[in-house]
């Protein structure tokens, strides 16, 4: 009999794990919103886990249950995930907007990340957010995280779920969207107890994500909401219509699925013995070699194709500006705006740099925070 096996440690791999997001990511973020969410997604969060888990001797595939796909779980997924952004998700965050201070809104506004990006970056960062992040982040928090901390039958998974939730949901550092993101975590983990597979919940959190996306960019680029001030023009009886519509299409779908029970896959995870390796396992540098080779190439790949954007990511970290508030100075806007649209022709090489870094400097200076001198 060949000798059990035994899963990565949750722990380790959740400290790795966030060690590199708030270091490695968040840099390659700071100098591409749009590359480094794909950096972040594919070499932290997926190369992360695949490494451990082949490690520990598994099939990664297998194990975290992303093998084999399987269409009707994958699409039922897809459309709960829909169904309870506007049931579950909506309500939260509108609770959780309206309870948060305002300059705790503003510190954690997520559309700020939509600023001040290219076509082609903006279509990255979106295919980024809607793509990798299901795919990746699923495949860490349930696939590894969630599994590994799951008990053997007969013992219960709810422990698990709740733990893999919560930490799915502090990795984003966003206090005001915390709640809505554990109730995610919930669903995409339970989806994997239910159905065995990690795709209906790959599907549940791209379908979130896409959803969420597109009323953003509809109502900032449609006169709904001012410099993306959605929040301003979202009242108590719009997202009661909305959870009504969502609430609907969940009782839909629990009806749906009693009809058409191949929604729910084969119903377990699969045992470790069937998603033994077969292979011997390799050298640790080896299994490591090819993650950080792919990765280097990419930061080299993004210096060679934008290296004055890299050069001007640089100077904004070493000068930052603080955020202007929604309702900030009209003249402090236009000030603003103007500095992004100097970069962006410092940045085409229409412009010298310097002529970006002698206004950046002047307004960096000119809001820094004035620190009281002691008096006598």
């Amino acid at each position: 009999m060949p000798p059990p096996l035994h899963p990565p440690h949750p722990a380790l791999a959740a400290a790795l794990a966030f060690g590199l997001f708030v270091t490695l990511g968040a840099v390659t973020q700071l100098l591409n919103p749009g590359f480094g969410v794909w950096f972040t997604e594919v070499f932290l969060f997926l190369g992360l886990a695949w490494v451990m888990l082949r490690r520990s001797g598994f099939k990664p595939a297998g194990y975290t249950g992303l093998t084999p796909f399987l269409g009707p779980p994958a699409l039922f997924g897809f459309l709960l995930g829909v169904a309870n952004f506007f049931a579950v998700v909506v309500p939260i965050q509108f609770l959780a907007q309206r309870v948060a201070p305002s300059w705790l809104r503003e510190m954690f506004d997520a559309s700020r990340l939509f600023e001040g990006q290219t076509s082609v970056e903006l279509a990255l960062l979106l295919g980024g957010v809607s793509v990798a992040a299901p795919l990746c982040e699923e495949f860490f928090f349930r696939g590894l995280f969630q599994r590994a901390l799951t008990p053997p039958a007969p013992a219960s998974p709810w422990r698990a779920l709740i733990i893999s939730s919560v930490v799915f949901s502090a990795f984003h550092l966003d206090p005001v969207g915390f709640l809505a993101r554990a109730e995610l975590g919930l669903l995409f983990g339970w989806l994997l107890l239910r159905t065995g597979s990690l795709w209906p919940g790959i599907a549940a959190h791209a379908a979130n994500n896409i959803v969420s996306s597109v009323l953003f960019l509809v109502a900032t680029h449609s006169g709904l909401a001012k410099d993306g001030a959605t929040d301003d023009v979202t009242d108590w009886r719009a997202v009661l219509g909305l959870a009504l519509v969502g609430w609907t299409g969940l009782l839909g779908l629990r009806a749906a699925s009693r009809h058409f029970p191949t929604v729910w896959g084969r119903g377990t995870p699969p045992t470790d013995d069937e998603v033994r390796a077969t292979k011997p396992v390799p050298l640790f540098a080896l299994q490591l070699l090819p993650w950080v080779v792919v990765a280097t190439l990419s930061l080299v790949g993004l210096g060679l194709v934008d290296g004055r954007g890299v050069s001007l990511s640089v100077y904004d970290i070493q000068h930052p500006v603080p955020p202007l508030s929604k309702n900030a100075d009209p003249g402090l806007q236009a000030e603003r705006k103007a500095l992004q649209q100097l970069r962006k022709s410092v940045r085409k090489g229409e412009l010298p740099m310097e002529v970006y870094e002698e206004e950046r400097l002047r307004q960096a200076q000119a809001h820094a925070p004035v620190k009281s001198k002691a008096t006598r």
